[in-house]
């Protein structure tokens, strides 16, 4: 077949036929106008959250998103619930909070050999889901208004109750990296699914990350460090180009040894709070170092400053 024609296909039907390898600036902004935002990620409990939203403004750097409990909400008590939807609302941060039950949690095995790994973290059957979307609730009682989904048929499910009126419209869902999307139809699926932003596979080449601006309007939460267990990599110097690419994007920060599996895992309850607030100040020195990598080179790019009206902060 000629690959050609096989462009002009996908291309019919909105999707770039070949990466951009011309790298095109994109055109698209957050509501504000803004290019890019900040994500901190493994803000675990409510004192590391104050220590983050605290070091963040004693460098003057506006922090924008919180990934959550990437432990499992399930495992906080409704008073830290509270209390962390407090400091966020009083901070004017989004909060994307991650439900407790999903498939690492499961008694099922599969997906801990070496091939079931290769099978995706998705719910088992419908208590699974009962069980996740019980949490959400749970979660949205008390406030919050942002969740980390890594099930498209999940993502699905949460956006029909949003149609039903089950959930409140201002809920927003973030598709997570663990999802494993990597390409623009991919992107493409998960807004029609009614995702509000997605974490593409980490290691996305510019040319790469480009092509899924091209096929979707939502933002882009890209990894600029990420941790020793999916690879280790650092791009700081990427970011000036991913501002001028990908906008809108966030800049998502998650080094370490790892995030929830395996040795030296840090997103576990056994981690000390001392531990993880000294680590989410580290992650607003970078976010920092970012800023002004990527104001040096484009200038004109534009940080939203804290607390933009479209955020999903939690609702006291």
């Amino acid at each position: 077949m000629n690959q050609k024609k096989v462009a002009e296909i996908m291309q019919g039907l909105g999707i770039p036929g070949t990466d951009a390898y011309e790298l095109p600036s994109s055109s698209a902004r957050f509501p504000d106008g803004a290019h890019y935002r900040m994500e901190i990620s493994g803000v675990e409990r409510p004192g590391v959250l104050e220590a983050v939203v605290d070091e963040a403004r004693r460098r003057d750097v506006p922090v924008h998103r919180m990934i959550s409990a990437v432990m499992g909400a399930t495992l906080l008590t409704r008073q830290e619930l509270k209390q962390f939807a407090q400091i966020a609302a009083e901070a004017e941060v989004e909060v994307i909070l991650t439900p407790g039950p999903r498939s690492g949690w499961d008694t099922g095995r599969q997906l801990v050999t070496p091939e079931g790994v290769l099978s995706g973290l998705r719910f088992r059957g419908a208590d699974q889901l009962r069980y996740v979307v019980a949490d959400i609730m749970r979660a949205v009682e008390l406030g919050f208004r942002g969740f980390l989904v890594l099930d498209e048929g999940l993502l699905w499910l949460l956006t029909q109750m949003k149609e039903k009126g089950e959930l409140p419209q201002d809920v927003v869902f973030k598709v997570s990296v663990f999802a494993g999307h990597g390409n623009p139809a991919g992107a493409k699926v998960l807004e029609s699914l009614g995702a509000a932003t997605f974490n593409p596979v980490g290691d996305l080449s510019l040319p790469q990350l480009a092509s899924l601006r091209l096929a979707t309007k939502m933002p882009m939460d890209i990894h600029v460090y990420l941790t020793d267990s999916f690879g280790g990599f650092n791009r700081f110097y990427d970011t000036p180009e991913m501002t001028r690419l990908c906008a809108p994007c966030y800049f998502k920060l998650e080094p370490g040894p790892a995030c929830v599996v395996g040795p030296g895992a840090l997103y576990k309850p056994w981690v000390a709070e001392s531990t993880l607030a000294d680590w989410g100040r580290e992650k607003v020195k970078h976010a920092a170092i970012i800023r002004e990598l990527v104001q040096e080179t484009h200038p004109d790019a534009v940080l939203s400053d804290w607390g933009p009206a479209d955020l999903a902060v939690p609702k006291l």
